[in-house]
């Protein structure tokens, strides 16, 4: 049995050093947002440790910037977040029956969306050690990327600075432009996004509001609308 997960160990150090080199690019221009907000080093470093969640980390950080109330931090990190707690629920299934509450405890504490795809790719049950692996060469990617993107805003010059800002923002046109091509619900969904957003800035009662509950009442506005007029079909067990 210790032979057995000190190999899925290895492997998930093998299949997770790639993730760790992708992560550690996109936590970099998310220091340097984080460096615009005034965080330190030491804070983003402790801040991306405790949150492994790019959308809900960049959203939180957004708040901060707006100097937003604390309760709305927590239900914009929510709704950025909420896709997680599905992935939770997926991934708990494959584990075996005979697996310790510890384990799925601590695989919850780093469930990202490309640590789960090469968790769910696994064949029969996942054993924890192979998730442990890859969180291993993950999340110090994420973290001291974040910690060198603030670390590098201090340092280059303004302009650089501002360049690398936008950085952030081809991650997620790289997220959003996907499956936008291929399903047109999502297509629409963030048409409207861009164009709700910029309407925004006039409606009455949306434009005395700050960034964060901006972004509140418009996710709910778009998702709500979405799942309502197009909900998902259930996959049929034989599919």
């Amino acid at each position: 049995m210790q032979k057995e997960n000190s190999d899925a160990l290895r492997r998930g150090i093998r299949d997770g050093m790639p993730i760790c080199i992708g992560y550690a690019a996109v936590a970099f221009s998310l220091g340097i947002a984080m460096r615009n907000a005034g965080m330190n080093a030491f804070q983003g470093f402790l801040l991306s440790m405790l949150n492994m969640a790019s959308a809900g980390e960049y959203a939180g950080v957004q708040v901060i910037m707006a100097d937003a109330a604390y309760i709305e931090m927590a239900l914009v990190t929510l709704i950025a977040n909420a896709r997680y707690l599905l992935m939770s629920t997926a991934l708990s299934q494959r584990f075996s029956e005979k697996t310790a509450f510890i384990h799925r405890l601590i695989v919850g504490y780093c469930i990202t969306d490309e640590l789960f795809g090469i968790a769910v790719s696994q064949k029969g049950y996942l054993n924890p050690f192979y998730y442990y692996g890859a969180m291993l060469v993950a999340i110090p990617g994420w973290s001291f990327g974040t910690a060198l993107g603030i670390i590098a805003g201090n340092i280059l010059p303004a302009h650089i600075v501002s360049a690398l800002s936008v950085a952030l923002y081809g991650m997620f046109l790289a997220i959003i432009i996907p499956p936008a091509r291929t399903d047109k619900v999502v297509a629409a969904s963030v048409i409207s996004g861009f164009a709700l957003s910029w309407c925004a800035k006039y409606i009455p009662l949306l434009k005395d509001l700050n960034a964060g509950m901006k972004t509140i009442v418009l996710t709910l506005i778009i998702a709500g609308a979405a799942a309502a007029f197009f909900p998902r079909k259930e996959e049929s067990d034989e599919a």
